[in-house]
């Protein structure tokens, strides 16, 4: 039976074991408040502000961070548009350019080409009238001889073989070298 004894001092009431549990319990509870609840709270209260602090500050960082990337996409859409723009600007003037170099090239052609229709011209008004001189110098000489002469048939075709010859021979003038 003694463990019975045992079992019932477990399960018995007691008033005073009570009362000083209770009292125990309370001063442990006052002594815990005075010396650890206040140090507990205090670093509690000071890691709730670091915490809160560290969410203010990722949040100011993170608004930042959006705001720079809001900022680098819209540099970004400004580089790309004023490329775009560049672009198309170079593109106007190279365009414009070579109109510019087309029209001048067909100007400067067109005057070529009346240049030489004026040159050819004067040439063509040049080589007629060398020839009509020459022409008329030769009948001049050709009468000159026949006067002076009486021509055979032999005669006759030896002087225009020699006045061909003549022609042949034209000096840079465009006049035959006269004969002696």
């Amino acid at each position: 039976m003694p463990i019975v004894l045992a079992a019932s001092n477990l399960v018995d009431v007691r008033p005073g074991l009570i009362f000083w549990t209770l009292v125990t319990f309370f001063l442990v509870a006052l002594l815990l408040r005075r010396v650890a609840w206040g140090p507990i709270l205090k670093v509690v209260d000071e890691r709730e502000k670091a915490i809160a602090a560290s969410i203010e500050s990722a949040k100011r960082e993170r608004a930042e961070a959006e705001r720079l990337l809001a900022e680098q996409k819209d540099a970004i859409q400004k580089a790309r548009s004023e490329a775009a723009e560049m672009m198309r600007r170079n593109v106007e003037d190279v365009e414009k350019l070579r109109t510019e170099l087309v029209a001048k090239a067909r100007s400067e052609a067109a005057a070529q080409k009346i240049d030489a229709l004026r040159e050819i011209e004067n040439e063509r008004v040049r080589a007629v009238h060398d020839i009509k001189k020459t022409a008329a110098d030769l009948a001049i000489q050709i009468t000159e001889k026949l006067l002076n002469k009486q021509l055979d048939d032999k005669t006759q075709k030896d002087l225009a073989n020699q006045y061909l010859s003549d022609i042949s021979r034209v000096t840079g003038t465009g006049r035959p070298e006269p004969k002696v």
